[in-house]
């Protein structure tokens, strides 16, 4: 029998080992949670890492992103739908040649359509890439890359060329939203 001050050393010793065991589990989940987004998200991950100062709040950001996503009913688009949305987009290929701010507006505005056609909310836009970043982590910077590039910052105006590349951008996500070829729209973009 051990002596009452050799007992609270070994319940003490106990409590220390599991301690480290579950800070061990703790560590491991973590790790893997981390993992899991960094797979999900691509490089949306680090971005959110840079905007939100952390990787343990970048986590939570993309934890509640993929949450609120999840009650999504997300549609795939019909025949009719594919065609009536290319045939739009087309048009605004054509109207960049006479009016390229109009056609950037165009695609901004195809873009949404397409998007509350498969499901998504009309939301502001931050709304909408953070909810596209979940099931199109590769594309959404895409997204993101045609925004800066269409709106005029203080005191710069935005020129054709910068016009262009947003309507390039957003030619990447409108493929990949209306569930045309991968290789086939970045091909497409390139052009």
């Amino acid at each position: 029998m051990l002596d009452p001050n050799s007992a609270w050393i070994v319940v003490g010793l106990i409590g220390a080992v599991l301690v480290i065991i579950f800070a061990a589990i703790a560590v491991r989940r973590s790790r893997g949670r981390r993992e899991e987004l960094r797979q999900r998200f691509g490089p949306e991950y680090e971005r959110a890492v840079d905007e939100f100062g952390s990787p343990g709040r970048a986590e939570r950001e993309l934890a509640a992103r993929a949450r609120r996503v999840e009650h999504m009913h997300f549609r795939d688009l019909t025949e009719a739908d594919r065609v009536k949305f290319s045939s739009a987009w087309s048009r605004i290929q054509a109207q960049f040649v006479d009016d390229p701010v109009a056609a950037v507006a165009g695609a901004n505005d195809l873009i949404k359509q397409v998007m509350v056609a498969r499901g998504y909310p009309a939301d502001g836009f931050e709304q909408r890439a953070a909810d596209l970043s979940v099931d199109h982590p590769e594309v959404v910077q895409h997204y993101r890359a045609a925004r800066a590039l269409s709106v005029p910052s203080r005191g710069k105006q935005v020129n054709t060329e910068e016009l262009r590349q947003a309507v390039v951008h957003y030619r990447v996500l409108f493929a990949d939203l209306l569930q045309v070829a991968p290789a086939a729209s970045l091909q497409e973009a390139h052009a």
